[in-house]
């Protein structure tokens, strides 16, 4: 039987790199605890609404609401629709008013005197106060948005307007600025302020300026920004003064997670802006429009628990319920959904407030070299037990690649070649991990069959070590990109799908090294490893093997379609349930691709080999169980999740994997049993 060496200087290059991996791990941990208190967001306008239709008055609404554990109120820009419902001023069009004019319907004496001065021309807009004390910042925020050019103001008989010479339908509903009224009552009923400003049309310092100063004449705490639009404000020249303004003030960007759950739904200049100041940036989470009335209030207090606890979100933003609960207002109803969030927060130990945000990090660039080196080493350890590769090129290989990813880092940053390390590193270390589980089956395999006592115990001290091993993997994955800008997810991991079937292919074809899938095939030749390749393409065509490939493709299409975040798969009603299930029970929730199939696969691999069952079995099984390594390794590369929780996730996993594994070759062992009874008792006629 061939023997296949373990270069042992690779695997001390690998251990060394763990260690740096692993203080980095430790490092990010730290940096993730620290940032945990997630701030809890409604609008002011929805509140407002709300308390009109329950008929309630709206300082009651606040103290409930308050009360319950809202944080803060997002205040959006007024505009001239908004202020005329409320009484602030009125807005007229002088084309409605000369068309009454002109067809004797006009009574009013004082318009029509403006008609006969003939100040008033059609295509403009009378906007009249009617609340003096806030007529000066209408008047401001015009100018500002329309020019000063096109607004004349008047203040005759004590009456003060504005002509503005723009279409009435549109400049009805063009946001004007932060209302300072609004801004003034959310802060003198506790809550801190989630400013909403849209961008300005070729925007000045001096437009960037006014938003900020608006803000500190109210003294109000403004937690940060949630731009409105297709624009962060000061795009595209004057995002460095927003930054520096921000700074000052200590404001945070609130980014919206995209619904993929993947970075987030785009505005040109949101990334270049987080960038300059500093990465004060908050993960923020809405439900769909759409998507929320499908939902009760319990699930969507689930779902917004879960962000907060699995997905680095820091602001929680609750819509309103169009439909109230059974017996409730709409208020109530608000109420009961903030007080459920702020409840399962709690659960959990995670605090409410103002939302924190992560330091500016990165890793030690020596760590990160170290790191690389290693992963290198894993990936050549792997090519040396698949093909013959002499120690000398070993080494040459080592040090030309290392030089290849690791050299940028003394640089920059580096990013594409830490996104390429952190790939291999999710594709390597589970193939390495199973091919040395194959090595161990090669030399200490009972031949003569083994009881199903020695299964188990083969099986569970068997997938504990693939874990360990395979874990590694996750390990230096979670610290190579273990800088802000990923926990942010401001930059991903590349490569998702693929890192789910590499690994299943490179198995496949370390097995053919190992073990005699097909006779006539020298397994213990490894110069006639493609030859076995090639001895897969004459298989023969028979109905039954295409129809083998045909459940394999399909297999195949729902287990990749499944991954990443651009998923074309549905997600069964039962499963979903089980998930739920799982979220509820665990501390956190395992993959599917681990305790279902690729744990217990594990064992059924264990069971086939010992029992002489047809290689091929074994072979299909032992592909099965890498998947369960491959998604473990794969979970640290959502780095938005903390890596504590990837963790978890993936002892979970490995404890319900090793129950289910039990049981599964203990109904095999059933099955063979009823069978060889039945036999006996049914005996075949001869």
């Amino acid at each position: 039987m061939l023997v296949f060496r373990y270069n042992r200087i690779l695997i001390a290059l690998i251990i060394i790199g763990l260690v740096a991996a692993s203080f980095v791990a430790w490092q990010r941990h730290v940096i993730e605890r620290a940032n945990v208190q997630v701030e809890l967001v409604s609008d002011y306008d929805e509140i407002v609404e709300m308390a009109r239709i329950d008929g309630i008055p709206l300082q009651a609404a606040f103290r409930q609401l308050k009360n319950a554990g809202l944080t803060s109120l997002a205040v959006y820009e007024t505009t001239l629709e908004k202020l005329a419902a409320s009484g602030v001023v009125t807005a007229v069009s002088t084309t409605q008013i000369l068309h009454s004019y002109h067809a004797g319907t006009l009574t009013n004496w004082w318009w029509r005197n403006e008609v006969e001065s003939g100040r008033l021309a059609a295509g403009q807009v009378y906007v009249l106060d009617r609340e003096t004390d806030r007529f000066a910042e209408v008047h401001s925020d015009l100018e500002r948005r329309v020019g000063k050019h096109r607004i004349r103001y008047f203040n005759e008989s004590g009456r003060r307007f504005l002509i503005v010479d723009a279409p009435f339908e549109s400049l009805l509903y063009w946001n004007l600025g932060l209302p300072t009224y609004e801004m003034q009552s959310a802060a003198s009923n506790g809550f801190l302020i989630l400013a909403r400003p849209t961008n300005y049309a070729k925007v000045k310092p001096d437009d960037v300026k006014a938003v900020f100063e608006r803000i500190d004449s109210v003294g109000a705490a403004v937690s940060g920004f949630y731009f409105v639009g297709e624009e962060v404000l000061g795009f595209p020249d004057q995002l460095p003064l927003v930054a520096a303004e921000m700074k000052k003030r200590g404001m945070s960007l609130a980014m919206l997670e995209h619904y993929t759950q993947l970075q987030f739904k785009n505005q040109d200049g949101m990334f270049a802006l987080g960038e300059l100041t500093d990465y004060a940036v908050v993960r923020l989470h809405q439900l769909l429009k759409v998507e929320q009335p499908k939902l009760s209030v319990a699930e969507a207090i689930h779902r917004q628990v879960l962000g907060s606890r699995e997905r680095n979100i820091r602001i929680q933003y609750l819509k309103m319920y169009q439909r109230p609960l059974p017996g409730k207002g709409l208020i109530e109803t608000h109420v009961a959904y903030v007080g459920g969030v702020k409840a399962g927060l709690d659960s959990y130990g995670v605090p409410t407030g103002p939302a924190t945000t992560f330091p500016p990090y990165m890793p030690n660039r020596y760590l990160l070299i170290l790191m690389t080196v290693g992963t290198v080493a894993a990936g050549v350890l792997l090519l040396s037990v698949m093909v013959p590769v002499p120690r000398r090129l070993q080494y040459m290989l080592v040090v030309l690649l290392s030089a290849g990813l690791g050299l940028p880092l003394l640089f920059g940053s580096a990013t594409l070649p830490r996104q390429i390390t952190a790939f291999g590193s999710a594709v390597l270390f589970p193939v390495l991990a199973m091919t040395w589980q194959m090595d161990r089956w090669r030399a200490t395999a009972p031949r003569g069959g083994a009881s199903l006592g020695r299964i188990m115990l083969d099986g569970i001290t068997g997938v504990s070590r693939t874990f360990l091993m395979a874990m590694v993997g996750g390990v230096y994955l979670a610290a190579l990109l273990a800088d802000t800008r990923f926990l942010l997810e401001m930059e991903i991991f590349r490569g998702v799908k693929l890192t789910f079937v590499l690994p299943l292919l490179l198995i496949s074809i370390v097995y053919l090294t190992r073990f005699n899938l097909f006779p006539g095939v020298d397994a213990d030749d490894s110069r006639h490893l493609w030859q076995r390749l090639l001895h897969v393409l004459d298989y023969p065509a028979y109905i039954k093997t295409l129809l083998g490939f045909g459940v394999a493709a399909a297999i195949i299409y729902v287990f990749v379609g499944r991954s990443g975040h651009s998923a074309g798969v549905p997600v069964p009603e039962i499963e979903i349930k089980l998930r739920r299930f799982l979220e509820v029970t665990l501390y956190a929730r395992p993959r599917e691709k681990e305790f279902l199939i690729g744990h217990p696969s594990f064992f059924i691999a264990v069971m086939a080999l010992y029992q002489n069952w047809p290689r091929l079995f074994h072979f299909c099984f032992v592909v099965a169980a890498t998947i369960a390594q491959g998604s473990l390794v794969e979970t640290f590369a959502h780095m938005r999740t903390p890596v504590y929780m990837s963790l978890a996730r993936g002892v979970d996993g490995l404890f319900l994997g090793i129950g289910l594994g039990l049981l599964a070759i203990v109904g095999f062992h059933w099955l063979q049993t009823l069978t060889y009874l039945l036999r006996r008792r049914f005996p075949a006629d001869e």
